[in-house]
């Protein structure tokens, strides 16, 4: 891998007229940690992305001119040829009509890899979302049911998503797989004096765990259904880390998710917090077999009642307008941890003061 700053792609996508807008997140004040806990709370995958400020559609869609104007000031401002590109781009007559991927569908003697590769390949053709802006809200404190109506509006879309939304998408693609065991799993790396946050969707079956979301990196979103145990998949992420000079520091892991598309319950986004910097190596494996085990008996546990129809319609995502963007070119129960620091993956001098994102 080169140490130099890869060069941003995007995926511009037609706006239209319509309601409301996104707004600037920016990191508030205060410790490290304190904006790092902040964030998980605001429920973006990311409030700055190596330093760079990103926003987020909360005019839902088809997208406002505000909003829309302004993801193109925000391109122009980081991709290195933005403004030329955009230009070039918003002036053209000829784009090419792109295809909308398919949801995919299963015959009943589709083995359960088969489908979660399926899965994937439908998130990966939906494309990553490198505009700055993100197209879908997605808060972490709305029930169920909620984030499941929004994922079907990612479906009809068909817009670029970011790692919180494929794995919102994730999981109501996977809802009517019984046998296969979903839980949130995210990651905070650093690199070169700035933090880093990624998410994707564990997934358990068979005695197996594996994985599904999107990235800018290959080897940080699917991984396939082999792996023994929660540390050799955290091991996996870890590795692919390192690759890029990350040093990953912390690990969020959530519960398993309930199967009940109306379900109100709310996702367990991080029942354990996993300090590697004060974790051996067996510690951290023991703290993953604790956790292990604390989904598997939430199994056994009934969940709550769904609501009354009235009530689901009450709860669904936010009103959008009757058009759609036209999309135009290729595109809680915390753990403590120990007291044992281990030893930082040593990085490459030349690439200081560079960030590679991913």
């Amino acid at each position: 891998m080169e140490a130099s700053v890869p060069e941003l792609s995007w995926v511009p996508v037609a706006g239209g007229g319509g309601r409301g807008g996104g707004r600037m997140l920016r990191a508030p004040a205060g410790s490290v940690e304190q904006r790092d806990e902040e964030q998980e709370d605001e429920a973006e995958e990311e409030l700055r992305d190596g330093g760079v400020p990103f926003y987020v559609n909360r005019g839902g869609l088809p997208v406002d001119e505000e909003t829309w104007e302004r993801m193109w000031r925000h391109v122009a401002r980081i991709h290195p040829n933005g403004e030329a590109l955009g230009k070039e781009t918003r002036g053209a007559t000829d784009l090419p009509k792109i295809p909308i991927p398919s949801v995919p569908t299963f015959q009943p003697t589709t083995t359960i890899p088969q489908r979660l590769e399926a899965i994937q390949k439908y998130i990966r053709e939906l494309q990553y979302n490198h505009t700055g802006t993100q197209f879908f809200e997605i808060k972490k404190s709305r029930p169920l049911t909620a984030l499941m109506d929004i994922a079907k509006e990612m479906t009809r879309e068909a817009l670029p998503i970011k790692c919180l939304e494929a794995v919102i998408l994730g999981i109501y693609l996977t809802n009517n797989m019984p046998g296969v065991e979903r839980f949130p799993l995210s990651f905070q790396s650093h690199f070169s004096g700035n933090h880093f946050h990624h998410i994707v969707l564990g997934v358990h079956c068979g005695g197996r765990f594996g994985a599904l979301g999107t990235s800018r990196r290959e080897d940080l979103m699917f991984k396939p259904l082999e792996f023994r145990t929660l540390m050799d998949l955290v091991q996996e992420f870890e590795g692919a880390y390192r690759g890029y000079w990350h040093t990953l520091r912390k690990v969020r892991i959530g519960q398993y998710v309930s199967h009940d598309a109306h379900s109100v319950e709310q996702i367990e986004w991080k029942h354990s917090i996993l300090d590697l910097d004060k974790l051996t190596k067996e510690e951290l494996r023991k703290e993953l077999e604790r956790h292990t085990r604390d989904m598997r008996l939430k199994i056994g546990k009934p969940a709550p009642p769904s609501p009354t129809k009235d009530r689901r319609n009450s709860m669904g995502s936010p009103l959008r307008g009757q058009g759609s963007p036209i999309r135009r070119i290729s595109r809680i129960e915390r753990r403590p941890s120990g007291d044992k620091k281990v030893l930082e993956p040593k990085s490459a001098a030349e690439i200081n003061g560079y960030q590679i994102r991913v």
